[in-house]
């Protein structure tokens, strides 16, 4: 069953705008108007190579390539917004760490590449979007490795890869959220995170996280939203990937989240309208994979999402009207591979269409909720664990869902101050 997208994509015309990386920043007084028009035609790329040897402190690295970016902000006042982004051209950053000998300090590595990004705050003051975000290059791509098998990290380190096609970040406090969001995305988008160790005695997390698109909303103190978000992926592949690999690990850690469309959007002090409508025919892949002789705590997390909405109101009012639409496949698997160690925990979830939405019990909250939704695509979730020596405990699941809808009267961290 087909059905037709009713998403807005207005704005597709190319804009006025062109060049290598795009950044707008915008600080609006009253009764402000931002016009944004960016488009990206080619590559974006940024890449490092580490070679270091017997590092005495921290190691810290940062890559990141962006196609469009526009950011803003108002106080006190108001600003409408009305932004239209085109990314044609591909992103990709990468980060290759070989760490020889002994590296005494934390190991601290972000690497990220995105398409269009739009980011808009609001303080006491009132905010009304209008915003458009079309991805329709070659791909998307972070990745981040550590190779040869020899790396020694004393003090362990977080290595977190992300590769995102289309995000809108709005939000702030005091503030009233208005108007619409549409995001469209028919690139690959990829994230892969890579490390062979051969000792670990401390905490080590590695991650990997690929959005088509990505829409998120956060406000509080006397806020209130009337929000439609519309997303459409129609990409070939969206994937994450983590194997994180030690011969010694103390507490080792990989895990991997894929999805094609995100919504999350919370809210306090005020009511809550939303209209979400979200599409996917994209391939979701997510996979991760740890590996150690010798462990104290090994975790492998893979979570996979077709289409995701969370709504949540910490007050009285939500009303939200969902539709989703699945055809891709999604596709998660999780596994832990030992010898001699204590605990491994291993999970995998997978869910073609997923809402949520929660307002507070403390204020005799009332929820309206209208859902619809369509799953076409295949959903798996696989989990496997080995031990081949001896093990404290074992700990594993693994879930599937085709459809998922949760709505719920309770919070236990609910403002008592309610409106």
């Amino acid at each position: 069953m087909d059905r037709p997208a009713r998403i807005r994509l207005a704005g597709m015309i190319a804009a006025t705008v062109t060049c290598a990386a795009v950044a707008t920043e915008a600080s609006a007084q009253d009764g402000s108007i931002v016009l944004n028009e960016q488009l990206q035609l080619g590559d974006v790329i940024a890449g490092q190579t580490l070679n270091v040897e017997d590092a005495q402190e921290q190691v810290t690295v940062t890559t990141y390539a962006q196609g469009t970016h526009a950011a803003g902000a108002v106080q006190n006042g108001s600003v409408a917004v009305i932004s239209t982004q085109t990314m044609s051209g591909s992103a990709r950053a990468s980060t290759v760490m070989d760490l020889g000998g002994d590296t005494q300090g934390i190991v601290n590595a972000t690497t990220q590449a995105g398409g269009n990004y739009l980011a808009v705050g609001a303080y006491d003051a009132d905010l009304d979007i209008e915003a458009v975000q079309i991805l329709n290059g070659t791909e998307v791509r972070a990745s981040s490795a550590i190779n040869g098998g020899t790396a020694r990290l004393l003090s362990g380190g977080s290595v977190g890869v992300s590769a995102i096609g289309n995000t809108t970040a709005l939000g702030g406090s005091g503030s009233v959220v208005t108007g619409s969001v549409d995001q469209y995305a028919s690139a690959t988008v990829r994230a892969s995170n890579y490390a062979a160790t051969q000792y670990i005695p401390a905490e080590a997390g590695f991650t990997s996280q690929a959005l088509g698109n990505a829409v998120a909303v956060n406000s509080d103190a006397n806020s209130g939203q009337n929000l439609t978000v519309g997303q459409i992926t129609t990409s070939n592949l969206i994937e994450a990937d983590t194997s994180a690999n030690a011969g010694n690990a103390w507490n080792l850690a990989a895990r991997a989240h894929a999805g094609a469309n995100q919504a999350v959007l919370a809210n306090q002090g005020g009511s809550m309208v939303v209209t979400t409508d979200q599409t996917n025919g994209a391939y979701v892949r997510a996979a991760a994979v740890a590996t150690a002789y010798d462990y104290g705590s090994a975790t492998a997390y893979a979570r996979g999402a077709g289409n995701e909405v969370s709504a949540g109101n910490n007050d009285i009012y939500l009303e939200i009207d969902n539709t989703q639409f699945n055809s891709g496949g999604v596709d998660v698997s999780a596994s832990f591979a030992g010898t001699n160690g204590y605990d491994a925990y291993v999970g995998a979830d997978a869910v073609g269409n997923s809402v949520t939405g929660y307002a507070c019990s403390e204020c005799a909250g009332q929820i309206n909720a209208t859902n619809n939704q369509v799953n076409q695509g295949h959903v798996t979730a696989t989990a496997q664990t080995t031990v081949a020596g001896s093990g404290r405990a074992v700990i594993t699941g693994a879930n599937a869902v085709g459809n998922s809808a949760s709505f719920y009267v309770t919070r236990p961290t609910c403002d008592t101050d309610c409106h």
